[in-house]
Protein backbone atom coordinates (compact mmCIF):
# COMPACT_ATOMS: atom_id res chain seq x y z
CA UNK A 1 0.00 0.00 0.00
CA UNK A 2 1.14 3.77 -1.14
CA UNK A 3 1.21 6.49 1.60
CA UNK A 4 -0.56 9.66 0.55
CA UNK A 5 2.44 11.81 1.19
CA UNK A 6 4.55 9.09 -1.00
CA UNK A 7 2.36 10.24 -4.21
CA UNK A 8 3.65 12.96 -6.35
CA UNK A 9 2.14 16.20 -6.42
CA UNK A 10 0.52 15.64 -10.16
CA UNK A 11 -0.97 12.03 -8.81
CA UNK A 12 -2.60 14.33 -5.59
CA UNK A 13 -4.09 17.16 -8.20
CA UNK A 14 -5.59 13.87 -10.91
CA UNK A 15 -7.19 12.79 -7.56
CA UNK A 16 -8.89 15.72 -6.49
CA UNK A 17 -9.76 16.51 -10.03
CA UNK A 18 -11.27 13.54 -11.01
CA UNK A 19 -12.38 11.48 -7.88
CA UNK A 20 -16.36 10.60 -7.28
CA UNK A 21 -18.08 9.91 -4.10
CA UNK A 22 -20.18 6.79 -4.62
CA UNK A 23 -23.30 8.63 -2.78
CA UNK A 24 -23.79 11.74 -1.53
CA UNK A 25 -23.86 11.63 2.86
CA UNK A 26 -26.79 13.51 2.44
CA UNK A 27 -29.12 10.65 0.95
CA UNK A 28 -27.88 7.54 3.39
CA UNK A 29 -30.27 5.34 4.50
CA UNK A 30 -29.09 6.63 8.50
CA UNK A 31 -29.89 10.13 7.42
CA UNK A 32 -33.05 9.20 5.71
CA UNK A 33 -34.01 7.41 9.39
CA UNK A 34 -32.63 10.45 11.24
CA UNK A 35 -34.56 13.08 9.64
CA UNK A 36 -38.22 10.81 9.47
CA UNK A 37 -37.36 10.90 13.32
CA UNK A 38 -36.95 14.59 13.51
CA UNK A 39 -40.18 15.03 11.42
CA UNK A 40 -42.14 12.98 13.87
CA UNK A 41 -40.92 14.55 16.72
CA UNK A 42 -41.82 18.35 15.17
CA UNK A 43 -45.13 16.14 14.77
CA UNK A 44 -45.83 15.42 18.50
CA UNK A 45 -44.38 18.73 20.11
CA UNK A 46 -46.76 20.71 17.78
CA UNK A 47 -50.45 19.38 19.11
CA UNK A 48 -52.16 21.41 16.52
CA UNK A 49 -55.47 21.25 17.01
CA UNK A 50 -57.45 17.80 15.07
CA UNK A 51 -58.18 19.85 11.81
CA UNK A 52 -55.04 20.35 11.65
CA UNK A 53 -53.15 17.42 12.23
CA UNK A 54 -53.09 15.78 8.63
CA UNK A 55 -51.72 19.08 7.31
CA UNK A 56 -49.04 19.27 9.73
CA UNK A 57 -47.96 16.14 9.08
CA UNK A 58 -47.59 16.64 5.82
CA UNK A 59 -45.62 19.34 6.33
CA UNK A 60 -43.29 18.26 9.17
CA UNK A 61 -41.65 15.23 6.74
CA UNK A 62 -41.70 18.01 3.58
CA UNK A 63 -39.52 20.30 5.75
CA UNK A 64 -37.58 17.52 6.42
CA UNK A 65 -37.55 16.16 2.47
CA UNK A 66 -38.39 12.62 4.19
CA UNK A 67 -42.14 10.76 3.92
CA UNK A 68 -44.12 10.57 6.11
CA UNK A 69 -43.91 6.86 8.75
CA UNK A 70 -46.73 4.59 9.33
CA UNK A 71 -45.44 5.28 13.10
CA UNK A 72 -46.57 9.21 12.30
CA UNK A 73 -50.15 8.13 10.77
CA UNK A 74 -50.65 5.57 14.04
CA UNK A 75 -49.77 8.67 15.95
CA UNK A 76 -52.14 10.91 14.26
CA UNK A 77 -55.10 8.55 14.08
CA UNK A 78 -54.68 7.48 18.12
CA UNK A 79 -54.78 11.04 19.15
CA UNK A 80 -58.15 11.52 16.39
CA UNK A 81 -59.41 8.54 18.68
CA UNK A 82 -58.52 9.66 21.94
CA UNK A 83 -60.42 13.19 20.66
CA UNK A 84 -63.39 11.24 19.27
CA UNK A 85 -62.83 13.28 16.06
CA UNK A 86 -64.67 11.16 13.89
CA UNK A 87 -64.85 13.68 10.88
CA UNK A 88 -60.63 14.19 10.64
CA UNK A 89 -59.96 10.38 10.56
CA UNK A 90 -61.63 9.82 7.23
CA UNK A 91 -59.47 12.64 5.52
CA UNK A 92 -56.13 10.41 7.43
CA UNK A 93 -57.22 6.73 5.55
CA UNK A 94 -57.45 8.86 2.54
CA UNK A 95 -54.31 10.28 2.52
CA UNK A 96 -52.95 7.06 3.60
CA UNK A 97 -54.78 4.65 1.34
CA UNK A 98 -54.08 6.61 -2.17
CA UNK A 99 -51.08 9.25 -1.76
CA UNK A 100 -48.62 6.69 0.50
CA UNK A 101 -46.52 4.08 -0.81
CA UNK A 102 -45.56 1.70 2.45
CA UNK A 103 -47.04 -1.12 3.45
CA UNK A 104 -49.93 -0.22 6.22
CA UNK A 105 -49.18 -2.29 9.52
CA UNK A 106 -52.35 -4.21 10.54
CA UNK A 107 -52.50 -2.88 14.21
CA UNK A 108 -53.59 1.19 12.82
CA UNK A 109 -56.78 -1.15 11.80
CA UNK A 110 -57.51 -3.03 14.71
CA UNK A 111 -57.17 -0.06 16.84
CA UNK A 112 -59.95 1.76 14.61
CA UNK A 113 -62.23 -0.94 14.49
CA UNK A 114 -62.12 -1.17 18.52
CA UNK A 115 -62.49 2.48 18.71
CA UNK A 116 -65.86 2.08 16.66
CA UNK A 117 -66.71 -0.54 18.67
CA UNK A 118 -66.35 1.32 21.81
CA UNK A 119 -68.93 4.14 20.01
CA UNK A 120 -71.18 1.90 18.92
CA UNK A 121 -70.31 2.69 15.11
CA UNK A 122 -70.45 -0.87 14.09
CA UNK A 123 -70.84 -0.14 10.58
CA UNK A 124 -67.65 2.17 9.96
CA UNK A 125 -65.62 -0.87 12.00
CA UNK A 126 -67.13 -3.23 9.86
CA UNK A 127 -66.59 -1.38 6.09
CA UNK A 128 -62.99 -0.72 7.60
CA UNK A 129 -62.01 -4.05 8.01
CA UNK A 130 -63.26 -5.30 4.57
CA UNK A 131 -61.14 -2.25 3.15
CA UNK A 132 -57.77 -3.02 4.34
CA UNK A 133 -56.13 -4.53 1.65
CA UNK A 134 -56.79 -1.35 -0.11
CA UNK A 135 -54.09 0.18 2.45
CA UNK A 136 -51.38 -2.74 0.91
CA UNK A 137 -52.07 -4.80 4.55
CA UNK A 138 -52.91 -8.22 4.55
CA UNK A 139 -55.59 -9.19 6.80
CA UNK A 140 -55.04 -11.57 9.54
CA UNK A 141 -56.79 -12.92 12.67
CA UNK A 142 -55.52 -9.94 14.38
CA UNK A 143 -58.00 -7.72 12.73
CA UNK A 144 -60.75 -10.15 12.53
CA UNK A 145 -60.28 -10.43 16.28
CA UNK A 146 -60.33 -6.96 16.97
CA UNK A 147 -63.89 -6.71 14.96
CA UNK A 148 -65.49 -10.04 16.45
CA UNK A 149 -64.90 -8.35 19.85
CA UNK A 150 -67.01 -5.18 18.80
CA UNK A 151 -69.62 -7.47 17.11
CA UNK A 152 -69.72 -10.12 20.36
CA UNK A 153 -70.37 -7.07 22.50
CA UNK A 154 -74.30 -7.28 21.94
CA UNK A 155 -76.63 -10.01 20.76
CA UNK A 156 -77.59 -7.83 17.65
CA UNK A 157 -74.46 -7.62 16.02
CA UNK A 158 -74.08 -11.20 17.45
CA UNK A 159 -76.04 -12.26 14.32
CA UNK A 160 -73.59 -10.15 12.03
CA UNK A 161 -70.76 -12.44 12.61
CA UNK A 162 -71.51 -15.39 10.29
CA UNK A 163 -71.65 -13.16 7.13
CA UNK A 164 -68.19 -11.38 8.31
CA UNK A 165 -66.82 -15.27 9.07
CA UNK A 166 -67.76 -16.33 5.19
CA UNK A 167 -66.28 -12.57 3.69
CA UNK A 168 -62.91 -13.34 5.96
CA UNK A 169 -62.31 -16.58 4.70
CA UNK A 170 -62.94 -15.26 0.97
CA UNK A 171 -60.18 -12.81 2.13
CA UNK A 172 -57.47 -15.33 2.74
CA UNK A 173 -58.26 -14.94 6.61
CA UNK A 174 -57.37 -18.26 8.59
CA UNK A 175 -59.21 -18.60 12.10
CA UNK A 176 -56.80 -18.92 15.32
CA UNK A 177 -57.58 -20.19 18.22
CA UNK A 178 -58.08 -16.78 19.97
CA UNK A 179 -61.09 -16.36 17.34
CA UNK A 180 -62.33 -19.20 18.38
CA UNK A 181 -62.47 -18.33 22.10
CA UNK A 182 -64.06 -15.01 21.30
CA UNK A 183 -67.10 -16.76 19.56
CA UNK A 184 -67.31 -19.38 22.05
CA UNK A 185 -67.06 -17.05 24.95
CA UNK A 186 -69.89 -14.50 23.65
CA UNK A 187 -72.62 -17.81 22.94
CA UNK A 188 -71.65 -19.15 26.40
CA UNK A 189 -72.61 -15.34 27.71
CA UNK A 190 -75.99 -15.16 25.82
CA UNK A 191 -76.96 -18.72 26.80
CA UNK A 192 -76.47 -20.80 22.85
CA UNK A 193 -74.10 -23.03 25.27
CA UNK A 194 -75.13 -25.80 22.45
CA UNK A 195 -73.85 -23.07 19.52
CA UNK A 196 -70.69 -22.69 21.41
CA UNK A 197 -69.94 -26.72 21.78
CA UNK A 198 -70.35 -26.79 17.70
CA UNK A 199 -67.94 -23.89 17.36
CA UNK A 200 -65.70 -25.88 19.65
CA UNK A 201 -65.84 -29.30 17.46
CA UNK A 202 -65.67 -26.89 14.10
CA UNK A 203 -62.09 -25.72 16.22
CA UNK A 204 -61.02 -29.29 16.46
CA UNK A 205 -62.17 -30.17 12.94
CA UNK A 206 -59.94 -27.48 11.57
CA UNK A 207 -56.74 -28.83 12.90
CA UNK A 208 -56.82 -27.37 16.32
CA UNK A 209 -56.03 -29.50 19.24
CA UNK A 210 -58.69 -29.61 22.64
CA UNK A 211 -58.44 -26.36 24.59
CA UNK A 212 -58.93 -26.75 28.03
CA UNK A 213 -60.11 -23.07 28.48
CA UNK A 214 -62.75 -23.61 25.95
CA UNK A 215 -63.83 -27.08 27.69
CA UNK A 216 -63.96 -25.21 30.84
CA UNK A 217 -66.12 -22.34 30.12
CA UNK A 218 -68.57 -24.07 28.50
CA UNK A 219 -68.92 -26.98 31.22
CA UNK A 220 -69.61 -23.70 33.41
CA UNK A 221 -72.17 -22.63 31.24
CA UNK A 222 -73.87 -25.66 31.05
CA UNK A 223 -74.11 -25.67 34.94
CA UNK A 224 -75.58 -22.03 34.90
CA UNK A 225 -78.25 -22.44 32.40
CA UNK A 226 -81.50 -22.18 34.78
CA UNK A 227 -83.01 -25.42 32.91
CA UNK A 228 -79.67 -27.71 32.84
CA UNK A 229 -79.46 -31.10 33.95
CA UNK A 230 -76.31 -31.96 35.67
CA UNK A 231 -76.60 -35.11 33.43
CA UNK A 232 -75.63 -33.54 30.62
CA UNK A 233 -72.75 -31.64 32.21
CA UNK A 234 -71.23 -34.87 33.61
CA UNK A 235 -71.89 -35.80 30.00
CA UNK A 236 -69.97 -33.35 28.22
CA UNK A 237 -66.95 -33.92 30.66
CA UNK A 238 -66.85 -37.02 29.78
CA UNK A 239 -66.85 -37.26 25.97
CA UNK A 240 -64.28 -34.16 26.34
CA UNK A 241 -62.29 -36.85 28.78
CA UNK A 242 -62.24 -38.83 26.03
CA UNK A 243 -60.74 -36.60 23.93
CA UNK A 244 -58.03 -35.66 26.48
CA UNK A 245 -59.50 -32.92 28.93
CA UNK A 246 -59.01 -33.95 32.57
CA UNK A 247 -61.65 -31.65 34.53
CA UNK A 248 -60.18 -29.64 37.41
CA UNK A 249 -60.86 -28.65 41.01
CA UNK A 250 -63.17 -25.99 39.18
CA UNK A 251 -64.87 -27.53 37.19
CA UNK A 252 -66.15 -30.16 39.67
CA UNK A 253 -67.28 -27.65 42.18
CA UNK A 254 -69.20 -25.92 39.60
CA UNK A 255 -71.21 -29.15 38.83
CA UNK A 256 -71.66 -29.75 42.48
CA UNK A 257 -72.73 -26.53 43.04
CA UNK A 258 -75.96 -26.87 40.63
CA UNK A 259 -76.96 -29.79 42.33
CA UNK A 260 -77.05 -29.12 45.63
CA UNK A 261 -78.80 -25.89 44.18
CA UNK A 262 -80.97 -28.30 41.91
CA UNK A 263 -81.85 -30.32 45.55
CA UNK A 264 -80.09 -32.93 44.21
CA UNK A 265 -77.67 -33.67 46.91
CA UNK A 266 -77.19 -37.33 46.94
CA UNK A 267 -75.48 -36.96 43.01
CA UNK A 268 -73.20 -34.17 44.52
CA UNK A 269 -72.07 -36.66 46.81
CA UNK A 270 -71.33 -39.18 43.73
CA UNK A 271 -69.16 -36.32 41.90
CA UNK A 272 -66.94 -35.81 45.07
CA UNK A 273 -66.82 -39.84 44.87
CA UNK A 274 -66.07 -39.65 41.19
CA UNK A 275 -63.32 -37.22 42.14
CA UNK A 276 -61.23 -39.09 44.41
CA UNK A 277 -61.73 -41.58 42.15
CA UNK A 278 -59.21 -39.46 39.44
CA UNK A 279 -57.34 -39.00 41.93
CA UNK A 280 -58.81 -35.37 42.70
CA UNK A 281 -58.44 -34.84 46.58
CA UNK A 282 -62.13 -32.46 46.76
CA UNK A 283 -61.59 -29.65 49.18
CA UNK A 284 -63.23 -27.77 51.81
CA UNK A 285 -65.35 -25.68 49.66
CA UNK A 286 -66.60 -28.71 47.54
CA UNK A 287 -67.56 -30.62 51.12
CA UNK A 288 -69.18 -27.62 52.29
CA UNK A 289 -71.79 -27.43 49.54
CA UNK A 290 -72.62 -30.94 49.58
CA UNK A 291 -72.81 -30.41 53.63
CA UNK A 292 -75.05 -27.74 52.77
CA UNK A 293 -77.13 -29.57 50.66
CA UNK A 294 -77.92 -32.52 53.00
CA UNK A 295 -79.14 -30.12 55.64
CA UNK A 296 -81.40 -27.95 53.01
CA UNK A 297 -83.00 -31.28 52.19
CA UNK A 298 -83.37 -32.09 55.69
CA UNK A 299 -80.75 -35.75 55.81
CA UNK A 300 -78.71 -34.77 58.47
CA UNK A 301 -77.62 -38.28 59.12
CA UNK A 302 -75.52 -37.99 55.64
CA UNK A 303 -74.73 -34.67 56.38
CA UNK A 304 -72.72 -35.84 59.56
CA UNK A 305 -71.49 -38.43 57.34
CA UNK A 306 -70.05 -35.67 55.16
CA UNK A 307 -68.52 -33.53 58.06
CA UNK A 308 -67.11 -36.68 59.62
CA UNK A 309 -65.00 -37.41 56.39
CA UNK A 310 -63.65 -34.08 55.93
CA UNK A 311 -62.13 -34.59 59.09
CA UNK A 312 -60.61 -37.79 58.44
CA UNK A 313 -59.18 -37.00 55.02
CA UNK A 314 -57.40 -34.05 56.97
CA UNK A 315 -59.79 -31.19 55.91
CA UNK A 316 -59.77 -28.12 58.08
CA UNK A 317 -63.22 -26.35 58.11
CA UNK A 318 -63.18 -23.03 58.15
CA UNK A 319 -66.27 -20.39 59.71
CA UNK A 320 -68.04 -21.22 56.36
CA UNK A 321 -68.18 -25.13 56.95
CA UNK A 322 -69.43 -24.37 60.59
CA UNK A 323 -71.60 -22.34 59.69
CA UNK A 324 -73.02 -24.82 57.34
CA UNK A 325 -73.47 -27.55 59.87
CA UNK A 326 -74.71 -25.30 62.90
CA UNK A 327 -77.28 -24.12 61.27
CA UNK A 328 -78.23 -27.91 60.34
CA UNK A 329 -77.84 -28.86 64.60
CA UNK A 330 -79.82 -25.40 64.89
CA UNK A 331 -82.33 -27.01 62.78
CA UNK A 332 -82.58 -30.11 64.49
CA UNK A 333 -82.93 -27.90 67.59
CA UNK A 334 -79.49 -29.14 68.99
CA UNK A 335 -78.53 -25.30 70.06
CA UNK A 336 -76.35 -26.94 72.53
CA UNK A 337 -74.43 -28.95 70.77
CA UNK A 338 -74.31 -25.89 68.57
CA UNK A 339 -73.12 -23.68 71.28
CA UNK A 340 -70.10 -26.82 71.90
CA UNK A 341 -69.02 -26.06 68.08
CA UNK A 342 -68.37 -22.54 68.85
CA UNK A 343 -65.57 -23.72 71.81
CA UNK A 344 -64.52 -26.21 69.43
CA UNK A 345 -64.04 -23.59 66.42
CA UNK A 346 -62.00 -21.22 69.05
CA UNK A 347 -59.92 -24.21 69.85
CA UNK A 348 -59.01 -25.22 66.32
CA UNK A 349 -58.11 -21.18 65.79
CA UNK A 350 -61.64 -20.31 63.73
CA UNK A 351 -63.08 -17.64 64.79
CA UNK A 352 -66.69 -17.19 64.99
CA UNK A 353 -68.42 -14.07 62.92
CA UNK A 354 -71.69 -12.55 62.83
CA UNK A 355 -73.64 -15.17 61.23
CA UNK A 356 -72.33 -17.87 63.37
CA UNK A 357 -73.70 -15.87 66.35
CA UNK A 358 -76.79 -14.73 64.36
CA UNK A 359 -77.81 -18.78 63.79
CA UNK A 360 -77.63 -19.31 67.25
CA UNK A 361 -79.09 -16.13 68.30
CA UNK A 362 -82.32 -17.51 66.21
CA UNK A 363 -82.72 -21.04 67.61
CA UNK A 364 -81.95 -19.52 71.06
CA UNK A 365 -84.98 -16.61 70.88
CA UNK A 366 -86.99 -19.65 68.95
CA UNK A 367 -87.20 -21.91 72.25
CA UNK A 368 -87.85 -18.55 74.10
CA UNK A 369 -84.78 -18.65 76.19
CA UNK A 370 -84.45 -14.46 75.66
CA UNK A 371 -82.25 -14.15 79.34
CA UNK A 372 -79.61 -16.51 77.11
CA UNK A 373 -79.81 -14.90 74.39
CA UNK A 374 -78.92 -11.53 75.58
CA UNK A 375 -75.99 -13.45 77.29
CA UNK A 376 -74.82 -14.57 73.89
CA UNK A 377 -75.10 -10.97 72.67
CA UNK A 378 -73.11 -9.75 75.46
CA UNK A 379 -70.74 -12.36 74.59
CA UNK A 380 -70.19 -11.81 70.69
CA UNK A 381 -69.66 -8.17 71.80
CA UNK A 382 -66.90 -8.96 74.22
CA UNK A 383 -65.07 -10.80 71.44
CA UNK A 384 -65.34 -8.04 68.93
CA UNK A 385 -68.38 -9.31 66.57
CA UNK A 386 -70.14 -6.59 65.91
CA UNK A 387 -73.86 -6.92 65.59
CA UNK A 388 -75.71 -5.69 62.34
CA UNK A 389 -79.52 -5.13 61.42
CA UNK A 390 -80.31 -9.03 61.27
CA UNK A 391 -79.18 -9.64 64.69
CA UNK A 392 -81.56 -6.83 66.30
CA UNK A 393 -84.36 -7.90 64.30
CA UNK A 394 -83.88 -11.56 65.72
CA UNK A 395 -83.69 -9.84 69.35
CA UNK A 396 -86.91 -7.83 68.49
CA UNK A 397 -88.49 -11.01 67.04
CA UNK A 398 -87.90 -12.96 70.33
CA UNK A 399 -88.71 -10.31 72.30
CA UNK A 400 -92.20 -9.29 71.06
CA UNK A 401 -92.99 -13.04 70.29
CA UNK A 402 -92.69 -13.11 74.14
CA UNK A 403 -94.70 -10.34 74.95
CA UNK A 404 -91.78 -8.22 76.14
CA UNK A 405 -92.46 -4.86 74.49
CA UNK A 406 -91.23 -2.79 76.67
CA UNK A 407 -87.81 -4.78 76.35
CA UNK A 408 -88.34 -4.07 72.72
CA UNK A 409 -88.37 -0.62 72.93
CA UNK A 410 -85.06 -0.42 74.24
CA UNK A 411 -83.73 -2.52 71.60
CA UNK A 412 -85.35 -0.36 69.02
CA UNK A 413 -83.94 2.80 70.61
CA UNK A 414 -80.18 1.04 70.82
CA UNK A 415 -80.84 0.33 67.20
CA UNK A 416 -81.09 3.83 65.98
CA UNK A 417 -78.04 4.31 68.11
CA UNK A 418 -75.68 2.19 66.56
CA UNK A 419 -77.25 0.74 63.22
CA UNK A 420 -78.05 2.63 60.15
CA UNK A 421 -81.88 1.55 59.16
CA UNK A 422 -84.61 3.14 56.86
CA UNK A 423 -87.30 0.56 57.79
CA UNK A 424 -87.93 -2.93 59.43
CA UNK A 425 -90.99 -4.56 60.27
CA UNK A 426 -90.54 -5.61 63.47
CA UNK A 427 -90.67 -1.67 64.30
CA UNK A 428 -94.18 -1.99 63.19
CA UNK A 429 -94.81 -4.85 65.46
CA UNK A 430 -93.76 -2.85 68.18
CA UNK A 431 -95.57 0.60 67.78
CA UNK A 432 -98.64 -1.88 66.85
CA UNK A 433 -97.71 -4.17 70.29
CA UNK A 434 -97.62 -0.36 72.47
CA UNK A 435 -100.53 1.02 70.78
CA UNK A 436 -102.65 -2.52 71.62
CA UNK A 437 -101.92 -2.47 75.13
CA UNK A 438 -103.01 1.25 75.35
CA UNK A 439 -99.25 2.75 75.62
CA UNK A 440 -99.54 5.42 72.70
CA UNK A 441 -97.64 7.71 74.45
CA UNK A 442 -95.24 5.59 74.45
CA UNK A 443 -95.64 4.52 70.74
CA UNK A 444 -95.51 8.57 70.12
CA UNK A 445 -92.02 9.19 71.59
CA UNK A 446 -90.75 5.74 69.72
CA UNK A 447 -91.95 7.24 66.46
CA UNK A 448 -90.44 10.39 66.90
CA UNK A 449 -87.15 9.14 67.56
CA UNK A 450 -88.09 6.63 64.36
CA UNK A 451 -88.66 9.67 62.39
CA UNK A 452 -85.07 11.78 63.75
CA UNK A 453 -83.20 9.04 62.82
CA UNK A 454 -84.90 8.41 58.83
CA UNK A 455 -86.51 5.26 59.82
CA UNK A 456 -89.92 5.67 57.66
CA UNK A 457 -92.92 3.94 59.55
CA UNK A 458 -95.25 1.43 57.05
CA UNK A 459 -99.00 1.54 57.26
CA UNK A 460 -99.66 -0.96 60.30
CA UNK A 461 -97.60 1.62 63.02
CA UNK A 462 -99.83 4.82 61.18
CA UNK A 463 -102.97 2.75 61.50
CA UNK A 464 -102.53 1.52 64.58
CA UNK A 465 -101.75 5.26 65.73
CA UNK A 466 -104.39 6.32 64.64
CA UNK A 467 -107.01 4.35 66.31
CA UNK A 468 -105.79 4.57 69.45
CA UNK A 469 -105.73 8.59 68.71
CA UNK A 470 -109.35 9.34 70.01
CA UNK A 471 -108.49 7.61 73.07
CA UNK A 472 -105.88 9.92 74.03
CA UNK A 473 -106.71 13.96 74.08
CA UNK A 474 -103.41 14.99 74.58
CA UNK A 475 -102.53 13.71 71.10
CA UNK A 476 -102.95 17.21 69.20
CA UNK A 477 -103.19 17.99 65.31
CA UNK A 478 -99.61 20.08 65.50
CA UNK A 479 -98.05 16.96 66.56
CA UNK A 480 -99.24 14.68 63.63
CA UNK A 481 -98.20 17.13 61.41
CA UNK A 482 -94.75 17.57 62.92
CA UNK A 483 -94.33 14.03 62.43
CA UNK A 484 -95.99 13.41 59.03
CA UNK A 485 -93.88 15.96 57.14
CA UNK A 486 -90.73 14.75 57.66
CA UNK A 487 -91.59 11.33 56.49
CA UNK A 488 -93.51 12.81 53.59
CA UNK A 489 -90.02 14.46 52.48
CA UNK A 490 -87.82 11.00 53.01
CA UNK A 491 -86.89 9.24 49.84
Amino acid sequence: MVRASALKPSSKFFLRKHRKWPVSPYNTRWQQIFNQNQAFQSLKKSLPPPCHLLPTLIYSFKTYNVDPTPEAYHFVLKTLTKTSQFDHIVPVLCQLGKVEKFDTPEHIFSHLIGFYGRWSKTQDAIDLFYRIPKFRCVPSAHSLNALLYVLCGSCECLKLVPEILLRSHVMGIRLEESSFWILVNALCGIGKVGYAIEIMNCMMNNGYGLNVKICGLISLSLCEQKDSECVDVMGFMGEMQILGFCPGMMDYSNVIRVMVKQGRGLDALNVLVKMKEEGIKPDIVCYTMVLHGFIAEGDFKKADQVFDELLVLGLVPDVYTYNVYINGLCKQNKVESGLMMITSMEELGCKPNLITYNILLKAICNSGELRRARNLMREMTLNGVGVNLQTYRIMLDGLFGKGDIEEACVFMEEMFDKVIVHFCSSFDEVIYGLCQRGLVCKAMELLKKMVAKNVAPRSKAWEALLLSSGSEPSLEETTWTGLVEPIVALP
